[in-house]
């Protein structure tokens, strides 16, 4: 398919904003316009396009709703929170990083607005976690409180709550599904607002969120699933290797070694001083490394350093080396489905080793490849498939 910019994270984000269209997240004529006047591999070009088109859609959400037509100013604030967050991808690579808070709370308001007017209103939450809360998002089928199958839908490093939505949520609520949002440590609301980073072991997250859904007569207690998006791959079979409560799992892609994405591009002999434990010789070559990773590069280390609350590179590379599956993968007893996409670009034959490792035969791995116009990473182009494919098993599978 013929590539929409060089930049390899512009073309796959807007990928990800077609993809969107699906589910209300966007219009097509809106992206492809932004898109043509991004100019290509141009940070501030793409948060200045975004967050305007981001602002102006907004702007016709905020009239609808004076003028009381709930139904034009729902869709528009959706259409205007996913552009505003997209914006907010390039910011490391500007010239001023801190606009990304005010327009992350600008495209969650967004949100917001359109969750109060969904039917029925979608419900703002807060789940117990330590000595806080992370907030989350909860999606009733419908108005009646009778007990639902319930899908938790884990979002992965990088994506905001709208990405649950359109990455399940919606697909949920048609299938007669509640289903749930949240923001855990490292992500949204929890990393921005609340200063809480990533944790690999993320069954310390998802016990709470059980006990929260348990609590909730209109959950049914016996039909709890997960999904886990992206990086969520990795945290989905490590909370379930321990929350025996789920009945079953998705993953997409399966993530075995959080750590390869970081490693693949490091020499040999640096990847030995993070072996060795040798923080004073790494930093050092890594300095000088700079210096040849191109802005790109230098954006993208500093956009995906900020989750795992690590100050240097040395410290984040020393961190995920903890987000591994291998020594508890042969723990993991319910049934599993992984998402094997083609041409999968951070984790590529992850899904197919997750698939090899886990004990006993109830697993189930299902390729989407080019033809099908469901290749890369989450599949970005092909909701519609990838939902209908992951609901039949799930259906089957908790005998909805």
């Amino acid at each position: 398919m013929e590539r929409f910019f060089k930049n390899a994270q512009f073309d796959f984000e807007l990928r990800f904003a077609l993809g969107s269209v699906y589910y209300g997240g966007g219009d097509v004529g809106e992206i492809l316009s932004t898109a043509e006047r991004i100019k290509d591999g141009d940070f501030e070009s793409w948060f200045t396009e975004f967050e305007a088109t981001g602002k102006r859609v907004r702007a016709i959400a905020d009239e609808a709703a004076a003028r009381g037509h709930d139904v034009s100013a729902r869709e528009a604030y959706l259409r205007a929170s996913c552009y505003l967050f997209l914006s907010t991808s390039a910011l490391d690579g500007t010239a001023d990083p801190g606009r990304l808070l005010p327009t992350w709370r600008a495209h969650r308001e967004c949100f917001d607005a359109f969750g109060s007017r969904w039917d029925p209103p979608v419900e703002q939450v807060e789940i117990p976690y330590q000595d806080t809360g992370l907030k989350g998002h909860f999606f009733r089928a419908a108005s009646s409180n009778a007990r639902r199958p319930t899908l938790i839908l884990n979002n992965g490093s990088d994506g905001p709550v709208t990405a649950m939505w359109l990455g399940g949520a919606r697909a949920a609520l048609a299938r007669g599904y509640n289903a749930m949002t949240f923001d855990g440590p490292g992500q949204g609301e929890a990393l921005w607002e609340q200063g809480l980073s990533f944790r690999p072991d993320w069954e310390r997250v998802i016990h709470p969120v059980v006990d929260f859904l348990l609590e909730r007569d209109d959950v049914d207690r016996d039909r709890i699933a997960i999904s886990g998006a992206s990086q969520g791959g990795y945290w989905v079979p490590r909370a379930v290797a321990f929350e025996r409560r789920i009945a079953a799992a998705i993953v997409d892609p399966g993530v075995f070694d959080v750590s390869t994405a970081w490693f693949e591009k490091l020499p040999r002999s640096m990847r030995k001083l993070v072996e060795e434990g040798d923080r004073r010789k790494f930093e050092r070559e890594f300095r000088f490394a700079e210096h040849f990773m191109g802005k790109t590069g230098r954006q993208t280390l500093a956009f995906r350093m900020k989750p795992f609350g690590c100050d240097s590179p040395y410290e984040v590379f020393e961190a995920v080396r903890a987000y591994n599956l291998a020594d508890v993968v042969d723990q993991i007893r319910i049934p599993m489905l992984i998402a094997d996409p083609e041409g999968e670009q951070f984790w590529p034959g992850q899904s197919k080793q997750l698939y090899e490792a886990l004990p006993g035969t109830d697993r189930t791995l299902i390729s989407f490849v080019a033809t099908e116009g469901a290749s890369l990473h989450c599949e970005p182009m092909a909701r519609s498939l990838f939902d209908q494919r992951v609901f039949d098993w799930l259906d089957q599978t908790l005998g909805v």
